[in-house]
């Protein structure tokens, strides 16, 4: 699945013509006497899909600058474009199961978007007008997507990708085509998409998550370019499964810890064991969005019940995982190595459909998605959501274009909503092995695995430099640094050497589709907004390096320990403690116990180090750390060679500063134990010897005491650390509150049904069963 499903939020009709449009498309709906009188509501759906393409020519300078760069590329694919019998242009061949022909559409999309936006530079032409429809049928004729072509390659690309910009094209130009070529165009569509409950090429599947939503709008829409009541109420029913008795509805939430769409934690997972908030989900949130957007007002209506859903899943699913209107890496899968999906890019794609859902939304449920939409464009200053300077960049979502984002944002501007503020928080989302640990200046996710949630994805010949983003990555977001990731950091990267991760200097393993490990041990406990533990029983992806690590979240910090490091294959074993992009000719002082740290050395008995505009990072054992600052240089198309994705060779040099702990070759039950202090400044990084304190540091037991005497203790065996005994892996919080002594406990195995934790000599029976790694709390 090449993740080229997206709807975009386009600009409005031609100059003033929204009316007789609508009323055009009436008469095409009903096109020649042979047609069938077009169903109630069905030109209301049309002329909606088409706002989401067009727009509704609300006016202002952001727009007028997009439209400016819009018009650059409309006009560059236009004038390039050569209408007749052979290619559309040079550079996409033409042929069955061309790899191109995605593409193609793309491309025309962008033109007839122009075509049909107020005051486009392709804007009205009728000359422009004829050579889309042009393409439309050369591209039909040609069989390069007609009802006799064969699916060869990805299915997805017939069966939605190349449908959805081919219903963007129809939307925008179908009060110019009769009935009979809407059908026309129409049928390769019927044929590949005709029931959105199941795959075409192999109807045994059913569809789920984001698929089953995009073909549930593709069949909306498309019954509504055709009069085709039936079709329409179809699609509306395919979001629930009504069909299938819901049993794959895409807003169901799920009490299981693998498969695809919601779960009751408020995970969203894709291809079953991957973690994709920040992709698919958002995808789905945004089908869901159009549909209630285009049938809203008609007897075609998304229920109530599925509208509120929807609302709710946006502070529940995708809110957490955003910072600085950026999606986090933990949740994006193999979009990493997107080239034109960054965490911004896919940021504005989950900021649009907010806006969208706003729009169709009254009351607090209104008021909620207007804050979050409004704190995510406020707090996104670099790549600001109401620029497009590039239309293949930045835009609101990942498509081509995006003004009508624009557009729908600042009329939700316009009323001064309230932008929601930041809030302290850390969650365990244990249905897909993710956390997050929000502060009010910095924040932090873990990318993690197991049993049930894979290490990586690298399908589609994507994310081919994926190895270590699920081995304990420590992904940190702050304030100062807002574009870290986007910079070019996922082509220029050591993808040997990612932040919190115990690898070994051979070779990178063998790439796999959605590899899972063979541990179950991984997951946390919450103890309060502000503080949580996580673990992982570590063990590399050809079983030779194994490792127990923890994480202890804090306000100031995150204290990192590791123990039992053990590895029998010879090559040489590290931890990387960071590896910071500090972009292009990049700086920054690195001092060590107060010394200035050049561009190599090792560093031995060093109490802290500080990395300036970055933070501290405090030692908390006599390790050997090498500082390294490096220039990398590489290319998009080195992490990403698939058809429709594939990155540029352009090359991108960054620099970076690495400091990595050094274990040796084959180590036996080494250890490691140091701190990330974000934004902290050189005194914060020497006074927070105070803030916390060591207990354990086992392969059995990992234990931090807070300053205030709370205890923070990740479990791998049945073991004691000061006043608390457990009986099996477990994750355990216990301090004072307001009602008292409080003990707070989690399964992170998600396969025992009882935890006995004794506290003082007094023993607890925890119930764990089916709670799938979520924090229990109790009373002591």
């Amino acid at each position: 699945m090449p993740g080229f499903g997206y709807f975009d939020r386009r600009t409005a009709l031609r100059g003033g013509a929204a009316a007789a449009a609508s009323m055009a498309l009436t008469s095409a709906l009903a096109g020649t006497s042979s047609a069938q009188p077009a169903a109630p509501g069905t030109s209301s759906i049309v002329r909606g899909y088409r706002e989401l393409q067009t727009g509704i020519d609300r006016p202002s300078a952001e727009r007028t600058a997009a439209l400016a760069n819009l018009d650059r590329v409309a006009k560059a694919y236009h004038d390039s474009m050569t209408v007749g019998d052979g290619p559309l242009w040079k550079d996409l061949p033409l042929g069955p199961g061309s790899e191109f022909t995605t593409s193609m559409y793309a491309r025309l999309r962008a033109i007839a978007v122009n075509w049909g936006t107020p005051g486009g530079a392709l804007a009205g032409d009728p000359a422009v007008l004829a050579r889309i429809k042009g393409a439309l049928e050369l591209l039909y004729t040609s069989d390069q997507y007609s009802e006799k072509t064969a699916e060869i390659g990805n299915w997805y690309t017939y069966e939605i990708g190349i449908p959805l910009y081919l219903l963007h094209i129809l939307a925008t130009v179908a009060d110019e085509l009769t009935q009979d070529e809407l059908a026309r165009y129409l049928k390769p569509v019927l044929k590949f998409s005709g029931d959105p409950n199941r795959r075409t090429n192999n109807p045994s599947v059913v569809e789920t998550g984001a698929n089953r939503a995009d073909k549930s709008t593709i069949s909306i829409v498309s019954g509504a370019m055709l009069g085709d009541a039936e079709r329409i109420k179809r699609g509306v029913g395919a979001f629930t499964d009504v069909e299938g008795g819901g049993a794959a509805s895409v807003i169901a939430k799920l009490h299981r810890s693998a498969g695809d769409g919601f779960h009751t934690d408020g995970s969203f997972l894709q291809h079953d064991s991957v973690p994709y908030p920040g992709h698919y989900g958002i995808i789905l949130l945004t089908a869901v969005a159009s549909a209630i957007h285009v049938t809203k007002g008609t007897e075609f209506e998304l229920p109530a019940d599925v509208r509120d859903a929807a609302y709710a899943l946006v502070s529940d699913t995708f809110a957490p995982f955003v910072y600085a209107g950026a999606l986090m890496e933990s949740v994006r899968g193999r979009f990493l190595s997107r080239q034109g999906e960054s965490a911004h890019d896919i940021g504005h794609q989950l900021t649009g459909a907010v806006v969208l859902l706003a729009r169709s939304a009254s009351g607090k449920r209104k008021e909620a998605l207007g804050g979050l939409a409004a704190k995510w464009i406020t707090e996104d200053t670099f790549a600001p959501y109401l620029e497009i300077p590039d239309p293949e960049r930045f835009a609101p979502g990942p498509d081509l274009v995006g003004i009508p984002g624009i557009e729908f944002a600042q009329e939700l501007l316009a009323t001064k909503v309230r932008a929601t503020p930041t809030v302290a928080t850390h969650r365990v989302f244990g249905q897909q092995d993710r956390m997050v640990h929000i502060t009010e200046g910095w924040s932090a996710s873990l990318g993690v695995a197991s049993t049930r949630i894979s290490r990586y994805e690298s399908i589609n010949s994507m994310n081919l430099h994926g190895w270590y983003v699920g081995d304990g990555s420590l992904y940190l977001f702050l304030p100062k640094a807002k574009g870290h990731f986007t910079d070019a950091y996922w082509p220029t990267v050591d993808p040997l050497l990612l932040p919190g991760t115990t690898t070994k200097s051979g070779p990178a393993p063998k790439l796999e589709s959605v590899p899972l490990t063979s541990k179950d041990h991984c997951g946390g406990v919450r103890w309060d907004a502000r503080h949580g533990a996580h673990a992982l029983d570590f063990v590399s992806q050809d079983g030779t390096l194994t490792a127990k690590k923890s994480w202890f979240f804090t306000p100031s910090g995150v204290v990192c320990l590791g123990a039992g490091i053990t590895d029998s294959s010879g090559e040489r074993v590290r931890t990387t403690i960071e590896n910071r992009n500090l972009g292009e000719n990049g700086s920054g002082v690195l001092l060590a116990d107060g010394h200035l740290v050049g561009g190599s050395e090792s560093l031995r008995r060093k109490r802290w180090l500080h990395l300036e505009r970055v933070g501290g990072y405090v030692l908390l054992d006599d390790a050997e750390v090498t500082a390294l600052r490096e220039d990398r240089t590489g290319t998009w198309r080195d992490i990403d060679k698939g058809a429709n994705t594939k990155g540029t060779t352009v090359p991108y040099t960054r620099r970076y500063q690495n400091l990595v702990i050094e274990h040796g070759a084959k180590p036996s039950n080494a250890s490691y134990a140091y701190a990330v202090l974000p934004t902290a400044s050189v005194l914060q990084t020497i006074a927070s010897a105070w803030s916390w304190r060591v207990r354990s540091n086992t392969a059995t037991v990992q234990a931090v005491r807070l300053w205030d005497a709370t205890l923070l203790a990740n479990f791998f065996a049945a073991g004691s650390v000061d006043e608390v005994s457990v009986s099996g892996p477990a994750s355990v919080a216990l301090g004072r509150t307001s009602n008292g002594w409080q003990l707070a406990v989690s399964d992170p195995t998600q396969r025992q049904e009882v935890l006995r934790v004794t506290v003082r000599r007094k023993t607890v029976e925890v119930p764990v069963k089916d709670t799938f790694g979520a924090t229990q709390i109790v009373r002591v």
